[in-house]
């Protein structure tokens, strides 16, 4: 019986282990591909930025196309937005059966809320526009770090990333209870895309906070930009659940996301932050920068600036040697010197200042009259308002040195090594090791840091000796039992308390037996999912690896070493995955530690034609550059019709024209967009798009 007994927990311990290793597998492919994504995005943000640096408008038509679609919508003044967003001349028809809206708010209202939201009940778009505004109204009056204290309230709740989950947020409030002036939330960030149900979490955060100002928290994170929305669902979600007033409702929410607070501190002692910090993370600088100036945090203007401070000389254009003040090769420019009065001496502190501001402003209005911009479209950041009377004394900071605090706060992420380096994996923010984290804290006296950011399979995990918490609320998040979802509640002494769950009504209704098959049933789902999407990665990819492939078959005998082959793989997708772990699941049959690339590439292939009747060639660069085609679309797509209009579909081309040194005249551009209309009715949607794409990839 002994020896049964202990022959029955080897091999228990054996199938445990082996689970644990799927599981392991399984999450490193779902989170090297999601970074991959991202990656993807800052990538396609940079083409642009590029694009827009280099392209110059020919015609005033071209300009004002550039500006709709990479400049306007940026910013409104408040008087515009009111006027744009009026949600009074809104009507609510009598036929309307969901929940209605009066201000000032009552929790009967969020009660209200919740309710028609679990009878997948939508707010009318009145409401919606009517609660944004009053939103950002209640944001503009708060500061960049948010202050929360234990004292007045038992205990406080950080949740982390929800990911427009609301069965997540649901099961918060059904266990932890629903915020109320002895209940205090701190909600850090990522509330929206991914999910299918991001607005009503907003809508229900917001009614929240204008409810229980002081007792719920919100922190912005790297998903609250309306450029990263483009590309991973909200902006889709919006444009389809409100077709009428779908745009005026995605830029209220993009003005409103730009005024969501940076950061929370616990009782000085605990600092809640989206991302993550560097070397060079300042909170004096966080606290008094201008965080609406940051609609997108992947789309900072260049400048270029010579110092910290702000320099006569640079102002004035005057640079030595034909550079200019950022030190690179100066372009024929037009004189923009002001006629004013010679500076006056720095010595009178309140003189220089009125001086400065009157020569910035003149220059703004010299600028705006060369380049036909109005005086209603959107300021960008100036000296003469970064250099106030009451400010004179403080430091200046560039708006390089602003943006790059948002940029590592909203993006980083921590590591076990020492240091600080470029966060290449997610493409934007930074990697900061143990030491950077202690240096930190003992610099503003805090115990840690929670941050969220990154999903975990438990929901939260320590890092850096305990001193970073991270905190993940959106349960099966890459897929139904990928990971649980937690929050962390904090009482007076600090020290943290943790709740897990898991989003899963079939898994509740099952004994403890049925638990351990449906386990095993669920890991097998979830590494499939995985997997499945592996490949479709690697069958993306098809042209590279046959390339990497043949650097390895010297003789072209059409095989390679499974060595070789995971070596090749990695070289191309750079995901950093264990390929030689997951090699049985990739790659069947083999003869003699050989794997004939050709035959197992045609496989890959076979199985993405069977779900898509698709050209095997067209397919891959499909597969590859679908979602940043997507993303180029809805970025063209200004309105969000889902159509792109002839013109802007013509202009487009020629900006990327330009960039990819190809000669299109404008006949060839216009009988193409001709081509593709394939029903003739002017306008261009996502597949004609793609059919796009194709002609152009065909051409010799």
């Amino acid at each position: 019986a002994f020896k049964a007994a202990v022959l029955i927990q080897q091999w228990y311990r054996r199938h445990v282990a082996r689970l644990e290793m799927r599981r392991r597998c399984t999450w490193r492919i779902f989170q090297s591909i999601e970074y991959s994504c991202e990656q993807d995005q800052i990538k396609l943000h940079n083409f642009f930025s590029y694009l827009m640096d280099q392209f110059t408008p020919s015609s005033s038509k071209e300009r004002d196309f550039i500006s709709r679609m990479f400049i306007s919508g940026e910013s409104y003044k408040e008087a515009e937005l009111e006027k744009y967003c009026d949600y009074e001349s809104i009507e609510v028809p009598d036929s309307y059966t969901g929940p209605h809206l009066s201000f000032p708010l009552l929790p009967d209202h969020a009660t209200a809320l919740l309710e028609a939201f679990q009878q997948k009940q939508q707010l009318h778009a009145r409401y919606v526009l009517n609660l944004l505004h009053e939103t950002r109204k209640h944001l503009k009056q708060l500061p960049n770090i948010s202050h929360v204290s234990t004292c007045y309230s038992e205990e406080v709740t950080v949740c982390g990333d929800l990911h427009g989950q609301l069965d997540d947020l649901f099961l918060i409030f059904y266990k932890n209870g629903l915020p109320s002036p002895s209940k205090s939330y701190v909600f850090n960030g990522d509330f929206v895309d991914r999910g299918k149900q991001s607005l009503e979490i907003l809508v229900i955060l917001f009614t929240f906070l204008l409810i229980y100002p002081k007792e719920v928290h919100l922190n912005r994170g790297n998903h609250e930009d309306h450029m990263v929305n483009l590309r991973y669902g909200f902006t889709k979600e919006v444009m389809q659940k409100y077709k009428v007033h779908g745009k005026k409702i995605l830029r209220m929410f993009q003005n409103v996301f730009c005024w969501l607070p940076l950061a929370t501190l616990i009782d000085q002692k605990v600092l809640i932050i989206h991302g993550g910090i560097s070397d060079s993370t300042d909170l004096d600088m966080l606290e008094k920068i201008q965080r609406d100036k940051f609609i997108s945090v992947l789309r900072l203007k260049k400048r270029k600036e010579s110092s910290r401070k702000p320099q006569i000389q640079a102002i004035n254009g005057e640079s030595e040697s034909g550079t200019d003040a950022a030190g690179n090769e100066a372009a024929p420019k037009l004189s923009l010197q002001p006629q004013s009065a010679q500076a006056p001496s720095t010595a009178n502190r309140l003189e220089f200042s009125r001086w400065l501001r009157q020569t910035v402003q003149e220059q703004i209005d010299t600028c705006r009259r060369l380049v036909d911009i109005s005086e209603s479209e959107p300021e960008e950041l100036t000296y003469s308002s970064m250099v106030s009377l009451k400010d004179v004394d403080e430091p200046c900071w560039t708006r390089q040195e602003e943006w790059k605090q948002v940029l590592d706060i909203l993006w980083s992420d921590p590591m076990p090594q020492e240091g600080c380096r470029e966060n290449k994996v997610r493409g934007g923010g930074c990697y900061f090791g143990p030491d950077v984290t202690e240096k930190f804290l003992d610099k503003y006296s805090l115990q840690f840091l929670i941050r969220s950011h990154e999903c975990k399979q438990e929901g939260y995990e320590f890092c850096h000796n305990r001193k970073v918490l991270t905190i993940f609320s959106a349960s099966n998040y890459y897929e139904i039992g990928s990971n649980r979802g937690a929050y962390v509640k904090l009482g007076p002494d600090l020290i943290p308390h943790f709740v897990q769950y898991q989003a899963n009504k079939t898994a509740h209704m099952l004994t403890m037996t049925q638990r351990q098959g449906f386990l095993v049933a669920l890991i097998s789902r979830v590494e499939e999912s995985a997997f499945r999407a592996l490949r479709e990665k690697l069958f993306a990819h098809t042209s590279a690896l046959i390339s990497a492939f043949r650097s390895y078959d010297g003789d072209n005998t059409g095989k390679i070493t499974l060595s070789n082959w995971a070596t090749a793989v990695e070289s191309v997708l750079r995901l950093g995955l264990p390929w030689r772990m997951l090699r049985p699941q990739l790659v069947h049959s083999t003869e003699d530690g050989m794997l004939e690339y050709k035959s197992w590439l045609d496989d890959l292939a076979m199985e993405q034609r069977s779900q898509e009747h698709i050209q095997s060639s067209l397919l891959e660069v499909i597969y590859r550059n679908r979602s940043n085609l997507e993303t180029i679309f809805r970025i063209i797509d200004r309105d969000h019709s889902g159509l792109i209009s002839f013109e802007e579909f013509q202009q487009t081309w020629k900006l990327f024209s330009s960039h990819m040194n190809i000669e299109l005249t404008d006949d060839g551009i216009n009988d193409l967009v001709r081509s593709i209309d394939f029903n003739k009715d002017g306008n261009i949607d996502f597949n004609e798009f793609l059919e796009a794409f194709r002609l152009i990839k065909q051409r010799p």
